[in-house]
């Protein structure tokens, strides 16, 4: 597992091995085993198994602690091929702090609907803030994702003015969501689900490429289409689309 989450781009995977009534490992012997002894009771692990540890940011750390379980439900055969297991999954944060800057942004969907309206926006610190939103999971496999939307005017530009975009953002780039809020669109809500991803896990295709009438290589061309490819310059003026040359920058 440490060979294989160096191969991932992480540094490595911790580990502790318990078996024969002691535990093994660099974690383990730098933890002592009083501290090894408490994992392996909130764990209920036993002899024979094994606790990895993944160390890094919160996001990086998570990605690869699930790539890690997904892993070892491979190897170890303990995924049950013939079952379709759903989960919702909700209550995702409305937003997030740029790692770098620190900087309050939308996590997600910024048309989504927060939990608490404006009360929420108004009197809770951004980041204990969930939104209405909403995923449908199957065998690990996300087939659906919707929220309901934020059609009062006066949440939506709280909500953008906290991710620091002026209600003359909200006006000149959505005019349209913002208008029809104003003249009283009602509550609403949507998911949209991927049928290709159901015909993958019906077909039992781990790769949703073989599934897709038309799939994008990994340069994101359309090999059968031949896309992208060369636009005319008569085409672009019909856009009214206008080419500006690329200034290289002086050394």
């Amino acid at each position: 597992m440490n060979s294989w989450a160096q191969g991932e781009g992480a540094p490595g995977m911790g580990y502790i091995i318990y078996g024969e009534g002691e535990a093994r490992g660099p974690v383990a012997k730098a933890l002592g085993a009083e501290k090894a002894e408490a994992i392996r009771l909130a764990t209920g692990v036993g002899d024979g198994d094994a606790v990895f540890f993944a160390c890094a940011p919160a996001d990086e750390a998570a990605s690869l602690a699930g790539r890690a379980r997904v892993k070892i439900g491979q190897d170890q055969d303990l995924i049950d091929k013939n079952l379709f297991r759903f989960a919702w999954i909700v209550d995702f944060p409305m937003f997030e702090a740029d790692p770098v800057t620190g900087k309050i942004d939308f996590s997600h969907n910024p048309f989504s609907m927060p939990q608490g309206g404006m009360k929420a926006l108004e009197e809770q610190d951004p980041l204990t803030i969930k939104a209405w939103q909403y995923d449908l999971v199957c065998n690990g496999v996300e087939l659906s994702s919707g929220a309901i939307r934020n059609h009062l005017p006066e949440v939506m530009y709280k909500a953008f003015e906290i991710a620091g975009y002026p209600n003359s953002t909200v006006d000149e780039k959505f005019p349209a969501m913002i208008n029809a809020f104003r003249f009283g669109a009602p509550p609403h809500g949507g998911i949209a689900p991927g049928i290709d991803r159901i015909v993958m896990l019906i077909a039992d295709e781990p790769n949703i490429r073989e599934v897709i009438l038309f799939p994008m290589n990994g340069k994101a061309e359309d090999l059968m289409m031949a896309a992208p490819s060369e636009v005319d310059e008569s085409a672009l003026a019909e856009l009214h689309i206008r080419r500006v040359p690329q200034i290289k920058k002086k050394d």
